[in-house]
């Protein structure tokens, strides 16, 4: 019974292995969804490719930094301004984005001499900019273009620059959490340790696996600041390249997203022995318990609380108005890994949302694991969900409002089903305190928007009678 082959997969026997249905009683140990696997032959997949996870969710969010893909075009063009990362500066990372822009005699003869012209262009358009990152692709990796034999050369002939190498080309992995690793590992290896900060706070931590979507980063250092404790480094939301140097000086790592940046936290343990401490930033509960073990760590127990106490009574009001009128609703949740199960217990305990349905695209089996004893029984629990499964659950399930992102969010809107932006957002930021009353507004917000109600009226019949009754 639990785990369930759907009407849509029985050409597709193999996808059972993948769809759990939660009954109560049951031991998930002997149920978990296989997870992180290649996609069945057959399926249409959601996923994204192991460059994308890299360079989109890691690298590109860098606020000074060239990012310079060695590829096709298109490779550049797919992984720019698709997701809202803002910076307090001049937004250089949401306007820019660089491509060797290979084409077919490139990839007959190899591209090695298009990179280094590609390379020294780009320092000289942006000569304010002297970080860079360069990634490999499919088309650059089956050639063997040797990428850092490149960047040797250019950071010979420019002294002042410093230059990353991703070399994580998309068919590497089986999703986008191969790229999450391979450039965690490889930034430990390569760059950690090569800056020294200036110190200000005897509390120091990195915040790891948190991108700033729509201002995250913004909401979450008000907090920082006035609980007296400094950021060494963001991985990477707001972040600078030389500030990513400098993790080794941090006593704590806070873990947000463990699935595309739990890897450098364990290494920056192995290596500096620094603790690695995983909180949710999502909820209110969520995040007062996020700041109670923080200031626990540091023993300011007393800052967490009047921190807390101060953002309660400034937020929960608001929250609870919406509470009252959400209370029952019911949600699917529909992206990358470890967001449903950062979201799951929060709109379920805060805002009396029931999550009805899941699907993470490239989330590992522990990622099954909390997920599902979080979640309810009835809910489903699927990996690497393909197009009809998600139509066949949808009305086996009826959400009122579905958590996704826009390529399954233009489904969505065929149905005529709500849908919130949980890759980018709608309105955020949604962490914090005041970032979760935002994206309670947005649920409310878009279960009430009286469009929809029109959206699934076909006007036609009865505007075709009107003319003829005119017309007779």
């Amino acid at each position: 019974m639990p785990l369930v082959l759907l009407e849509c997969d029985k050409v597709i026997p193999e996808r059972e292995k993948h769809v759990y249905l939660k009954v109560e009683g049951e031991d998930t140990r002997d149920y978990l969804p296989v997870a992180n696997a290649p996609t069945i032959p057959g399926s249409l997949s959601e996923r994204g490719c192991s460059f994308c996870g890299a360079k989109l969710v890691i690298g590109g969010v860098l606020k000074d930094t060239i990012q310079m893909i060695h590829g096709p075009i298109g490779c550049a063009y797919n992984t720019w301004h698709t997701k809202r990362y803002p910076s307090d500066g001049d937004n250089f990372q949401l306007k820019y984005v660089m491509s060797s822009d290979m084409k077919e005699g490139h990839v007959v003869f190899g591209g090695d001499k298009r990179l280094y012209e590609a390379m020294n262009d780009a320092f000289n358009e942006f000569p304010h900019i002297k970080r860079m990152i360069v990634y490999t692709t499919c088309p650059t990796a089956l050639i063997g273009d040797d990428i850092k034999s490149t960047v040797k050369r250019v950071t010979q002939e420019r002294a002042d620059v410093d230059i990353f190498t991703v070399e994580c080309p998309g068919f590497a992995g089986v999703s986008q959490s191969k790229g999450h690793h391979v450039l965690n590992i490889g930034w430990v290896n390569d760059k950690v340790g090569q800056v020294e900060p200036e110190i200000t706070s005897e509390y120091t931590i990195n915040v790891i696996g948190d991108y700033n979507i729509q201002g995250d980063t913004f909401m979450l250092q008000q907090y920082w600041d006035k609980l007296g404790i400094q950021v060494i480094a963001h991985f990477t939301g707001n972040a600078k390249y030389d500030d990513c140097r400098a993790m080794h000086r941090a006593k704590l790592n806070v873990v947000n997203c463990a699935r595309s940046a739990g890897y450098i936290a364990n290494e920056l343990m192995k290596r500096y022995g620094i603790p690695r401490l995983d909180v949710d930033t999502w909820g209110f509960n969520y995040m007062a318990e996020a700041i109670r073990k923080i200031c626990t760590f540091f023993g300011i127990e007393e800052r967490g609380e009047a921190l807390i106490a101060e953002e309660y009574a400034k937020w929960e009001g608001k929250l609870n108005w919406y509470k009252e009128r959400l209370a029952g609703k019911k949600m699917a949740v529909w992206t990358g890994g470890p967001r449903l199960w950062h979201w799951t217990k929060a709109v379920e305990d805060d805002l009396g949302i029931n999550v009805v349905a899941m699907s993470s695209k490239f989330g590992h089996q522990e990622d099954f694991e909390k997920i599902i004893a979080r979640g309810r029984a009835g809910t489903f629990y699927i990996d690497d969900a393909n197009e009809l499964e998600f139509y066949e659950v949808l009305a086996r399930t009826k959400p009122d409002v579905i958590f996704t992102g826009p390529r399954v969010g233009d489904l969505v809107k065929k149905l005529h089903i709500p849908y919130i932006n949980g890759h980018g957002y709608h309105n955020g930021p949604y962490m914090g305190f005041e970032g979760f009353v935002n994206l309670a507004r947005d649920f409310y917000n878009a279960t009430r928007n009286p469009l929809l109600g029109l959206a699934a009226k076909d006007i036609r019949a009865p505007r075709r009678s009107a003319v003829l009754e005119a017309a007779e």
